[in-house]
């Protein structure tokens, strides 16, 4: 087993260059140059962010550098957090690939120069972030906007200026029991003040320079599985939550994709479909294409 540290993610937008003919083109597909499974998930600390009460959100993420394999990590040994845990409230579910600003914890205005450590062992490579109120970690909306894609390729858009997160209320219990193999129903209602306004992934030029990520804009909402032992089954389907650049993904950050319509009384529902006995965490996650919000349903699921 290998231990690594990794210290975290600067809490600003990666910059890039890229040189080549000036062609149109989709997003290359990079499942081609990267491995499928076998690899290790990596914690990442995305940075803090000050609230007006006084407190501070310290915001994790994680790198999954599978294209395919999704990991799960129960909390304990392999997955946990120090001090105050193991369980602060991360996944123990993890998609493929770069998931930001997936989770985070809070923690007194005089955290001074402490420290919260996540650790996560997976396919034998243990890795840990740090988070910590470093200054170049400071985060705010602008910076999470423009890390998401809602600035598009060169990390700003008029429409990031006033944006407010989306308010996600949930419709349904926040713990529920069902069968296995029992569909329950999910309800959801998420509200936004339609900023950015709605617009897809963009093709871009082979050899024009992009300085951040580009996602579709537009209020969307996904149910998904935080946590849990085995396979939840969604009907209808929901938008992906990580960021997959591959054509045809079903995910806001692959060219063309369009959000879809926001639902009448703006309740976003499904079901859900549980493998096998257990208890389960699911997220219902708001997001405008910049800023979100989540809320968590608990559900035992029995024999």
């Amino acid at each position: 087993m290998r231990t690594r540290r990794f210290p975290g993610l600067r809490g600003t937008a990666v910059m890039a260059l890229v040189v080549g003919v000036g062609v149109l083109a989709a997003m290359p597909n990079p499942s081609a140059q990267a491995p499928l499974r076998g690899q290790s998930v990596t914690p990442a600390y995305e940075g803090f962010w000050p609230r007006e009460d006084g407190t501070i959100d310290l915001w994790f993420g994680y790198y999954n550098r599978n294209w395919e394999e999704e990991l799960d990590l129960p909390i304990g040994p392999d997955n946990h957090m120090e001090p105050g845990g193991p369980d602060l409230g991360q996944p123990t579910h993890f998609f493929p690939r770069r998931n930001q600003f997936v989770f985070k914890v809070n923690v007194p205005g005089d955290f001074g120069d402490n420290e919260i450590v996540w650790s996560l062992t997976g396919n034998g490579e243990t890795w840990k972030a740090y988070g910590s109120l470093r200054p170049e970690y400071t985060v705010d909306a602008t910076v999470m906007m423009a890390n998401f894609g809602a600035g598009t390729l060169t990390g700003f858009h008029p429409d990031m200026i006033g944006n407010e997160a989306p308010v996600v209320t949930l419709e349904v219990p926040e713990k529920m029991t069902v069968s296995a193999g029992e569909p329950v129903a999910l309800a959801a209602v998420a509200l936004d003040d339609g900023k950015p306004a709605p617009r897809p992934v963009q093709y871009f030029a082979v050899g024009q320079s992009h300085f951040a990520p580009d996602s579709a804009t537009g209020l969307r909402l996904s149910w998904f599985r935080y946590r849990g032992p085995g396979e939840v089954v969604f009907d209808p389907p929901q938008t992906k939550v990580w960021m997959d650049h591959r054509d045809g993904a079903r995910s806001p950050w692959s060219v063309g994709w369009e959000t879809p319509p926001v639902p009448p009384d703006n309740t976003f529902r499904t079901t859900a479909t549980f493998s096998e006995p257990g208890t389960y965490v699911l997220r219902a996650l708001g997001h405008d294409g910049g800023l979100l919000d989540y809320q968590d349903v608990t559900v035992t699921v029995t024999r």
